[in-house]
């Protein structure tokens, strides 16, 4: 990866480096099905919670709430194709594709029936998965998502997608405001510690992004349409809405409480898309743990 320009010192970097990384006791290791090795992380001990990356990003996009679960839960997550080190055929993919890549990382990796976290693109997955391979799903928890991406949404999708086609990338610091914008609440962002850990990341994992993982990621995103497919879905699907979510407003999250045959919403107040890391992820985390326990998982 190319050095950031951005970044205000080498100690900074080495501490946000570490804050990005999972723990010693960590597993890391390879899910092989077909043409797809997708690199896996577990940790932790007890029921099994997937939690599913969102768009252009790796495993780690979950460490904040592997470390507030790994007591009680084991964790596990997974570089998507497209990001990390999981190696797939080239591009086009739906997220039936992605589907079905989750899936096996469940059967190897995990004892189904499994808790389903999701965000943004990792909650289309995790909605398809409970859709096509409900028997490996006791619930799945799909945050900032949506049953098909419409209005300002699929505007910016798609103009970004053809930016990158005609070849244009984002400098790092650009890359990290530009996103950032999109990613959390005007509160979060002037909130200098805050700013900080997010800069730092966003920089590292934007500026060097490869476009044609994200043109593929995010094409599969805008071709997503399961309206029909949930209300045949067997499994709970909880909505979780985030009510300064710029990218997927809470009118398209309550869509697929709305559409599936056993969907809940909820919303929390306050947050923007990717307010459970690096903002508040507590607050993120209670809800979750509720929906877990309370309903589906023997464990508090």
């Amino acid at each position: 990866m190319r050095a950031n320009p951005g970044e205000p010192d080498a100690g900074r970097t080495s501490q946000a480096l570490a804050e990005e990384s999972f723990g010693s006791d960590a597993e890391i290791f390879e899910v092989l099905a077909g043409k797809v090795k997708s690199r896996v992380v577990r940790q932790g001990s007890g029921p099994d919670i997937l939690w599913i990356p969102g768009g252009d990003a790796t495993a780690e996009y979950w460490i904040d709430q592997f470390r507030l679960f790994e007591d009680y839960y084991r964790c596990v997550s997974y570089d998507p194709r497209g990001v990390g080190e999981t190696v797939c055929p080239s591009p086009p993919w739906s997220i039936e594709d992605f589907a079905s890549d989750c899936a096996a990382v469940i059967r190897e990796a995990c004892r189904p029936p499994v808790a389903l976290v999701g965000l943004s693109m990792g909650s289309l997955i995790a909605q398809q998965v409970a859709i096509d391979f409900p028997e490996l799903v006791r619930v799945a928890v799909a945050m900032g998502t949506a049953a098909r991406i419409t209005g300002f949404t699929r505007d910016w999708m798609k103009a970004e997608i053809d930016f990158r086609i005609g070849g244009g990338s984002l400098p790092p610091e650009f890359a990290a405001c530009h996103y950032a914008a999109f990613a959390y609440p005007a509160k979060a962002l002037a909130d200098k510690e805050v700013w900080t850990r997010v800069k730092s990341a966003y920089a590292r994992r934007f500026g060097d992004r490869d476009s044609a993982g994200l043109i593929a990621q995010w094409q599969a995103c805008l071709d997503y349409d399961c309206r029909k497919a949930l209300a045949a879905c067997d499994v709970p699907i909880h909505a979780v809405g985030f009510s300064h979510d710029v990218q997927t407003p809470p009118g398209m999250v309550r869509e697929v409480a709305d559409a599936a045959a056993k969907g809940n919403y909820h919303e929390l107040e306050g947050l923007g898309h990717v307010s459970f890391s690096r903002h508040r992820p507590k607050a993120v985390a209670e809800l979750i743990r509720r929906i877990i326990c309370s309903n589906y998982l023997d464990r508090a």
